[in-house]
């Protein structure tokens, strides 16, 4: 009964979000816009968007060092399988699903895996909040048809962030680096379980501090960091091509923007982020750059299809060659949970 009430609400804001993100759209206009987009860039934004996942891979499989080396092939597998999933699966499923995959390939712990993927996201919040603080600081040069208070808000977000970001990586560094510490607040929390359900927490607590080990190699953590910023400039790049595909006019730094929130509309759990990326990208652009409320609507449409379908059609290609079907992918996403939980 929870799960349907949930997948009721679920798509009730998705719905509510789309009616937003269309509310006093001229469609015709849109398909004229559609029409009219340079294909040349859209092609290149379609190339580029796949290079973020082989470089997402790379990434993960230098996060995954500490805990055992694996094959880049099946890292980029696992990824591309996981972001598949997440488009097609509530819940974001992806998320466990894709270290749980990996995992049982090549023979790691699923919860120290998963552990290495709470570091890549505060890793690709650390970097969003970077490229959005350089472009507030050093690249703005107008924020078109955005007033100063509401452009303050958005500043005043992104210290915000910057603030919990830092707080977040110095709380992670001190538990990875402090075995002891993490050892005592284990033991406090056992003492309020009962005897089989501690034991199973302290095994989780010491199982996913393995994960955290790159938190605390400052070099290496760096070297995480440094591997980032190609990740996330290719996202930008392609947001970039995608809005002047639309003759939007945008410097390239204006995407830093665009992708701090298009971070927080994807952040909405509905499947394939549909309604939250739309009405995050149409914000941007025609509230901060001035853009003509049918192109915006166009080219959003255009960088979701492009973000998303590809990749659930070729993690679907990759389920096929395993032999596995979307029901069963919704099995092992349960499954993953479980055995997380557990």
């Amino acid at each position: 009964m929870r799960q349907h009430l949930r997948t009721v609400i679920v798509l009730l804001v998705a719905g509510g979000l789309l009616a937003l993100f269309l509310r006093n759209t001229d469609l015709r206009e849109v398909g004229a816009e559609m029409s009219r987009a340079r294909l040349d860039l859209v092609v290149a934004a379609l190339v580029v968007t796949g290079l973020t996942y082989v470089l997402r891979a790379l990434r993960w499989q230098y996060l995954l060092v500490p805990i055992g080396r694996v094959r880049l092939s099946q890292a980029l597998k696992a990824t591309v399988i996981g972001f598949a999933a997440s488009a097609l699966l509530p819940a974001r499923a992806g998320e466990l699903l894709r270290p749980y995959l990996l995992a049982r390939k090549e023979g790691l712990s699923a919860t120290a895996t998963f552990a290495t993927v709470i570091v890549e996201r505060l890793l690709d919040t650390i970097t969003v909040v970077l490229l959005f603080t350089s472009y507030l600081l050093v690249f703005d040069t107008g924020v078109g048809g955005a007033d100063a208070a509401t452009f303050s808000q958005v500043k005043l977000g992104g210290a915000a962030a910057a603030a919990v970001c830092l707080l977040v990586l110095v709380v992670l560094f001190f538990l990875a680096g402090h075995p002891g510490t993490l050892d005592r607040l284990t033991r406090g929390l056992a003492r309020l379980l009962p005897a089989r359900l501690a034991d199973r927490a302290g095994r989780l607590v010491r199982t996913f501090a393995e994960g955290l080990a790159i938190v605390r190699q400052p070099v290496r953590l760096l070297a995480a960091i440094g591997l980032s910023l190609p990740l996330w400039l290719s996202i930008a790049l392609g947001i970039w091509l995608v809005t002047r595909a639309f003759s939007i006019e945008m410097p390239f730094t204006g995407s830093f923007l665009i992708v701090a929130l298009l971070v927080v509309g994807v952040a909405v759990p509905t499947p394939g982020q549909v309604g939250g990326f739309q009405v995050a990208y149409k914000i941007a652009v025609t509230t901060f750059l001035g853009a003509p409320d049918d192109a915006a609507t166009a080219a959003a449409i255009a960088l979701w299809a492009i973000s998303f379908v590809p990749v659930a059609i070729a993690g679907l290609i990759l389920l096929a060659q395993e032999g596995v079907s979307l029901s069963r992918l919704g099995d092992l996403a349960r499954t993953s949970n479980a055995e997380g939980a557990a």
